[in-house]
């Protein structure tokens, strides 16, 4: 089977990873990664080397990223990005027997939607989830609505694509993929971490991501305020980890926030990209996580961290009992972060799977006539 897999950031290579593995080890696949949006982008890092560093070779790279973070630039980079994708999926037609997608990411969507007119099968990763705070909801439904195949990573999202799409068939509930990397990975010792990151994580750390909501974006100014004020307080008991948002609408101005509350307190420290070892080690080792990530959702019950989740981004999703769902409001967030060591000891519990995604995925690849 010849399967292009389309990676477009740091996050969705992270989940991928163990599929990747499992994929090039087996001479069933001929695997093709196709990497695009933020991994090509040095103001992000640069991330298309952390797959390379992997030991994966990418086979196309296209550049379709506009640098802004205004509603017409994603707009524009949408449109660019089809279009780009509309040369690749005429050059490689012949070479391919299915597309694997994931997610929700408006640069995902757009090389997808270019993918149609020539009827290539499609694959979609972590369809039926909602979002209520980002409007990456409506391109995650119509992904599912585009695809053939959908991997899911809980029976309640496989029953919303089938109302989606309007039929049961190939509708597989396999869990979240990103988990087996717990299984794959060797995580960092904290001396290895302090050596890498310079960060002596055996300190009570916080590990603070938070993306835009892209529902309602103006109000984001607000937010921020809101968080720097809460940090401000909170570096005063804890040293905090700043990993930084998304490229989305007012993904920027949060950015140069977090930078500037950073460079006022040596207790925090800016990570551009951590990759998976080194999120899934900090996230191991930190005291809590605070923002509005969706690794608070789905990752951080398998290391039994309790999640201070902000707003409404992710809103809608599934959550075990380690999510403490907040407004984003200062007394919100540190009456809640006062009184978290006091909380009951969680278990390790994962509603999303134990780790054994990528083996369920490969079964039922060899089973799929195309």
């Amino acid at each position: 089977m010849k399967i292009a897999l389309l990676t477009s950031s740091r996050a969705d290579y992270g989940i991928y990873r163990p599929l990747i593995q499992k994929l090039k080890a087996d001479s069933f696949f001929d695997l093709k990664i196709i990497a695009f949006g933020t991994h090509l982008s040095h103001f992000h890092a640069y991330t298309l080397q952390e797959i390379e560093k992997d030991g994966f070779e990418v086979a196309e790279k296209i550049e379709s990223l506009v640098l802004g973070d205004s509603p017409e630039s994603l707009s524009t980079a949408m449109g660019l990005t089809q279009i780009k994708f509309a040369s690749l999926w005429e050059k490689l037609r012949q070479e391919i027997d299915l597309i694997f997608c994931l997610g929700d990411r408006y640069e995902m969507l757009a090389a997808v939607l270019a993918s149609v007119p020539f009827q290539i099968p499609v694959a979609h990763l972590h369809g039926g989830e909602t979002t209520l705070g980002a409007i990456d909801n409506v391109f995650r439904h119509t992904l599912s609505l585009i695809a053939t195949y959908h991997f899911v990573s809980t029976e309640p999202y496989a029953q919303k694509v089938a109302e989606i799409i309007g039929k049961n068939e190939h509708i597989y509930h396999v869990g979240a993929l990103s988990l087996d990397n717990l299984h794959t990975l060797e995580l960092l010792s904290t001396k290895e971490f302090q050596e890498k990151y310079n960060i002596d994580i055996e300190k009570p750390t916080i590990l603070f991501t938070f993306h835009p909501e892209t529902v309602g974006f103006e109000k984001n100014k607000q937010y921020v305020l809101e968080i720097i004020s809460s940090l401000e307080n909170l570096i005063q008991d804890y040293q905090i980890v700043l990993t930084m948002p998304n490229a989305d609408t007012a993904g920027n101005m949060i950015r140069e926030n977090l930078i500037n509350f950073a460079k006022k307190y040596e207790k925090a420290f800016i990570i551009e990209s951590f990759g998976t070892l080194g999120y899934f080690s900090c996230l191991k080792y930190c005291s809590f996580v605070l923002g509005n990530s969706s690794s608070g959702i789905v990752e951080a019950a398998s290391f039994g961290k309790y999640v201070l989740n902000l707003g409404d981004r992710q809103k809608g999703r599934a959550a075990g009992e380690n999510v403490i769902h907040l407004p984003i409001s200062q007394t919100a967030i540190l009456e809640t972060a006062s009184k978290i060591n006091s909380f009951p000891k969680l278990s390790k519990n994962n509603m999303y799977g134990q780790g054994n995604t990528a083996d369920k995925i490969i079964e039922i690849l060899r089973k799929i006539k195309i």
